[in-house]
């Protein structure tokens, strides 16, 4: 099956990890920042290995972010930095494909051990199994395997 795993973080964690710590979060020093790296890296290089890694990215600090809807007369309506005061978003992710939840789960502990400045905020690892079949009226399945 296959599952995305997301790591959170804030504009604020973004702009720790640049060296401007704030009481929202501490600032990052070079040797914090290797030892997340590295962290990250032995995760994916083992994903890689075992042939459940299909994908994973890291995403632009959410000041970047654009929403795009449309207004009543179907014309454009964009937002930037739609997340400047926003806790946390999807920092980024991981796209796997495992034998089981139970498998995933683990790989989601592994990452929530990542090293970070003491005083970091402590998100979740977000696990989302992928819906490969899409909705049907007769399912009463929950999206994790279990009707």
């Amino acid at each position: 099956m296959k599952y995305l795993v997301m790591v959170q973080g804030s504009q604020a964690d973004y702009e720790a990890m640049a060296g401007q710590g704030s009481g929202d979060s501490p600032g990052w020093d070079r040797a914090g920042l290797s030892a997340m790296f590295d962290h990250m890296n032995a995760i994916n290089e083992e994903l890689t290995a075992s042939g459940e890694m299909l994908d994973a990215q890291g995403l632009a600090a959410p000041s970047t972010t654009r929403f795009v809807t449309v207004d009543d007369t179907g014309n454009a309506v964009v937002t930037d930095d739609p997340y400047a005061t926003a806790e946390g978003v999807v920092a980024g992710y991981w796209l796997l494909e495992c034998a089981s939840l139970e498998r995933v789960t683990e790989i989601a502990a592994q990452v929530a051990r990542c090293p970070a400045p003491e005083g970091s905020p402590v998100y979740p690892v977000v696990v989302r199994p992928v819906d490969e079949v899409g909705p049907s009226p007769d399912s009463s399945r929950d999206g994790m395997g279990q009707a």
